[in-house]
């Protein structure tokens, strides 16, 4: 493979998803308060799907949190990302998605697990539309969490 034909990071968009992800967390974040988990159920009222939300590690510049969808599990390879928040730059990158150990910017293609050459950047745009899908359609299983991060009534 050329020089020229090889994939080249778009480390400006990289980071403008991540910033948008930021922002996305947050209110899930900010429901969450202290506990270190916290289930939104995510549908309709015929069909619900259950967002298990975990935080693995908190520090004072960033927070590690992992998303499960319980229900997608069983059909989608990565139902299960970890996420790091960084507070200091306010940016949220996935780091993992199942069934991976960790997600790398770039791949060299064609590679052994047949991952994409700009799989992390795919991944980041998967969790951006899951946290809108999120916030459109999810409620706290135990609280409102909407009202509480927004204000809405």
């Amino acid at each position: 493979m050329s020089r020229r034909d090889r994939y080249r990071l778009d480390f400006r968009a990289l980071m403008t998803q991540c910033e948008e992800n930021y922002a996305r967390m947050l209110p899930l974040m900010k429901a969450m308060g202290e506990r270190d988990s916290m289930s939104v159920d995510v549908g309709h009222a015929h069909h619900t799907h259950t967002l298990k939300l975990k935080v693995l590690e908190r520090s004072p510049y960033t927070t590690t949190v992992r998303l499960e969808d319980q229900e997608l599990l069983a059909v989608l390879p990565a139902s299960r990302l970890t996420v790091r928040l960084y507070h200091d730059a306010r940016l949220a990158e996935v780091t993992e998605a199942r069934p991976f150990r960790r997600v790398n910017a770039r791949y060299g293609y064609p590679n052994r697990h047949m991952h994409q050459r700009d799989e992390k950047a795919q991944w980041n745009r998967f969790l951006a539309e899951w946290l809108s899908h999120v916030h459109d359609h999810g409620r706290d299983a135990s609280h409102d969490w909407r009202r509480r991060v927004t204000g809405d009534r």
